[in-house]
């Protein structure tokens, strides 16, 4: 068995999961979140625990079983806890501004970028130079901070860029003038 997917998932009290067929649906204090499972793949709810069984040992589906397990306990987490993700801005003029729902960057470019959140995520500006990108679908939070940093990267010379909070960015020593 797959070390990952042999080990059970305990659902918490306050969350609902609704096996129809191949769908999975995740209801908890935070919102719903459904999967269809891959064809080989079984799953069964029993005493308050979610079970991924798996009919044979092919190497493909050794790794659905494990990516079935792992995306379930997911969205089980992600329905009583959330995902966030923490974004940190930093150079000379780099910030960004909640305007709405929006947010609106200021990344060192000729103009402003404005980015809208996709159903399900919420942006929180705690600082000019920092924010919060939070979600209950760990996969779309991690995009949309994934998009974002993408706006303007870690320059590997002097630091500027957007970065998550812990990143850490490996500097390199400018050419050495004469």
């Amino acid at each position: 068995m797959s070390r990952i997917g042999r080990h059970p998932i305990t659902v918490p009290s306050g969350v609902e999961v609704d096996i129809d067929g191949r769908e999975v649906t995740v209801k908890g204090p935070k919102g719903t979140l459904s999967h269809t499972i891959a064809e080989p793949i079984e799953v069964q709810m029993e005493d308050g625990t979610l079970t991924v069984t798996r009919p044979n040992d092919i190497n493909k589906v050794r790794g659905l079983h494990g990516l079935t397990r792992t995306l379930i306990n997911n969205m089980v987490v992600g329905v009583t806890d959330g995902y966030k993700k923490t974004l940190v801005i930093q150079g000379v003029g780099y910030r960004v501004v909640a305007k709405g729902q929006n947010l609106e960057f200021s990344l060192g470019y000729s103009h402003t970028i404005t980015v809208e959140p996709p159903e399900g995520i919420s942006f929180t500006v705690e600082r000019p130079t920092q924010l919060v990108v939070e979600g209950i679908d760990k996969q779309k939070v991690g995009e949309v901070a994934a998009n974002i940093r993408k706006l303007r990267k870690p320059d590997p010379y002097k630091g500027k860029g957007v970065r998550y909070e812990g990143e850490y960015v490996r500097r390199k020593v400018g050419k050495a003038g004469k």
